[in-house]
């Protein structure tokens, strides 16, 4: 037998752990909360004439794209981290922990410096006041993301991650990827739908 064979049986045995189930929980309600917002705002836009408002101006591209590229690459990194932990145990992992924190803080800083460049505020109507609802709880998310990986890194840090006990990694990139594919979905409708009017 060999080792992913017997890993795979180890998994089959123990089942889902509570944090694992926990994670996926707490995921799909905010999938929920998510796509409330989402309906909120494709509700508004079928009734409006003009969507964007006229008095919007459109967001640009490029820093966007970014952001998308980090985040995207920032799950990448921390996927490749999970399945160092699995195989090689969490010493070996610490690098690509480490490695998607700092993208997530990129990610961070980025958005905060597009915020700065739009040309429309929280105030300046229903679509404004959308924006920045719907990316300043996605940044919240990723504001948690990130202590939620710092405290995974202590924990492999101080040798409290395993081959056997792994599970933490588990659920930190279960609410990651989350708070990439929320991305892309803020990611298409601000910044790509909007390009064309």
């Amino acid at each position: 037998m060999s080792a992913s064979e017997t890993f795979l049986d180890e998994r089959a045995a123990r089942g889902t752990s509570g944090p694992i189930l926990g994670m996926v929980l707490f995921v799909a309600s905010e999938a929920m909360f998510f796509a409330a917002l989402f309906g909120v705002y494709f509700s508004l836009q079928a009734q409006a004439k003009v969507w964007p408002p006229a008095a919007i101006p459109i967001p640009d591209l490029p820093v966007p794209i970014a952001l998308t590229v980090i985040l995207v690459s920032s799950s990448v990194v921390l996927q490749i981290g999970l399945r160092t932990v699995q195989r090689a145990g969490a010493r070996k992992a610490m690098v690509w922990l480490g490695a998607t924190i700092v993208l997530g803080a990129a990610f961070l800083l980025l958005q905060l410096y597009d915020y700065s460049q739009l040309g429309f505020g929280v105030k300046d109507g229903v679509f404004g006041s959308l924006f920045y609802v719907m990316t300043g709880l996605h940044m919240a998310h990723v504001i948690g993301g990130v202590v939620f990986l710092s405290i995974v890194l202590s924990q492999a840090l101080t040798g409290q991650l395993s081959l056997r006990r792994h599970e933490p990694v588990e659920a930190a990139a279960i609410y990651w990827h989350f708070v990439d594919v929320v991305w892309i979905g803020l990611f298409i409708v601000f910044y790509v739908l909007t390009q064309t009017g």
